[in-house]
């Protein structure tokens, strides 16, 4: 039976059919009700930036010095004995974490190098296909060692572009010339029609900045709403003039930023001691400038961040906390970016609870969508495209 109506006491009942919501009664014609117990639903969470081919590898490294460097260096050296059913195996067990914890869409980035090759690519693309039953996963290849001081990278970048990747990512701090990397991903981004998202200005001296030249960039080649910044801490050290005149400059050029918090608050900061920074780029400040924003996990289980659950609700919470954003609408606003802002950044065009949007959707027990940040309520069941992915048992206390 393809007509479904979903139903949880409100009165605002949720109406599926092929996969799509729909107006109340849909065609017409028998339905299949399905009780949602009175939960508040929410449209699917979404990753935007997440990294499954280096995840839960922190027991064959060598975690000393904690720094963004070493973080590099060990994974690098880990990177040289994995193989397309390790990549595909660590995969899968986040995203099993992921789907529980309410994400029905995410965005992976995917390491290419000479050492790799296709390997970490190939174990993606089929868990991108095993896992469509509960998380559309969108892939973005970039090159973390480096792209034009790493000769054999940009091919592989073309030959996974041309397999199946929608995404090129960037690291422009891997070459000698950042500006120069920036420009030829650019030019291979235009060529090839796909977005682009950049690990881009990650340390707090804010000398140095590349925030500008990707600016310049989105700007001579038309790319607004397709290019995204992930971390650059070194906003977070500019004084608040500063900031802003370059959240304006974000917002007119069309430039999206993600934040990491899990893994910023990990690396940065560590040579300071005293008045530690925080480090992370005050999505705060830039939306109210016009920038489109995100919240993510990045890394879970290595060397860049030793933990995580998978839990994006989480990282909206540690995000609240440490930019002591409080109030309900400020809550609101951390919610938005896991799901209505971060759809708007992965320019997803059927995204949400009405009709004609895709029917991906999370059960939680909550009073609104702020007490979910606020209390890091995990959801009690998920849907995708209709279909229910999972089911979290109650917990009861025993007196």
């Amino acid at each position: 039976m393809s007509l479904t109506r979903y139903h949880n006491g409100t009165g605002a009942d949720l109406w599926v059919e092929q996969g799509f919501f729909v107006e109340p009664g849909g065609s017409g014609g028998p339905w299949h009700d399905v009780d949602l117990q009175g939960g508040l639903v929410l449209p699917g969470l979404i990753e935007t930036h997440i990294h499954l081919d280096k995840a839960c590898i922190l027991e064959r490294c060598h975690l000393q010095a904690g720094t963004l460097q070493e973080a590099i260096a060990q994974t690098r050296a880990a990177k040289a004995l994995f193989t397309e059913q390790d990549v595909y195996a660590r995969g899968a067990k986040v995203l099993d974490m992921a789907i529980v914890q309410g994400t029905t869409h995410m965005r992976t980035h995917v390491e290419l190098d000479p050492q790799i090759g296709l390997t970490g690519f190939a174990a993606i693309r089929r868990l991108q296909a095993d896992y469509a039953w509960a998380l559309t996963l969108e892939i973005c290849v970039f090159p973390q060692e480096g792209l034009l001081d790493n000769p054999g990278t940009e091919a592989l970048l073309c030959a996974a572009l041309e397999q199946g990747a929608t995404v090129l990512g960037g690291c422009p701090y891997m070459d000698r010339d950042p500006g120069a990397q920036i420009r030829r991903l650019f030019e291979l981004a235009v060529a090839y029609d796909r977005d682009l998202d950049f690990h881009l200005d990650f340390d707090l001296d804010p000398q140095g900045m590349t925030v500008g030249e990707v600016v310049r960039c989105t700007e001579q080649h038309g790319w607004g709403g397709r290019v995204t910044i992930g971390h650059v801490t070194k906003l977070s050290a500019l004084p608040l003039e500063e900031l802003l005149t370059v959240g304006r400059d974000l917002a007119r050029a069309g430039v999206q930023v993600t934040c990491l918090p899990s893994t910023d608050l990990f690396l940065m900061g560590r040579e300071q001691f005293h008045n530690k920074p925080r480090g992370l780029a005050p999505l705060d400040r830039l939306h109210q400038c016009g920038v489109t924003c995100s919240l993510s996990s990045n890394n879970i289980g290595n060397p860049f961040t030793p933990y995580g659950d998978a839990s994006l609700v989480r990282q909206a919470n540690l995000f609240a906390n440490v930019s002591q954003l409080g109030t309900a609408q400020e809550l609101l606003r951390c919610m938005g970016w896991i799901s209505v802002e971060s759809a708007r950044l992965l320019r997803l065009r059927d995204y949400g609870l009405t009709p004609g949007c895709k029917a991906d959707f999370v059960v939680f027990d909550a009073a609104d969508a702020a007490a979910v940040v606020a209390q890091v309520c995990a959801p009690r069941m998920g849907f995708k495209a209709g279909r229910q992915t999972f089911e979290r048992g109650g917990v009861r206390v025993l007196r």
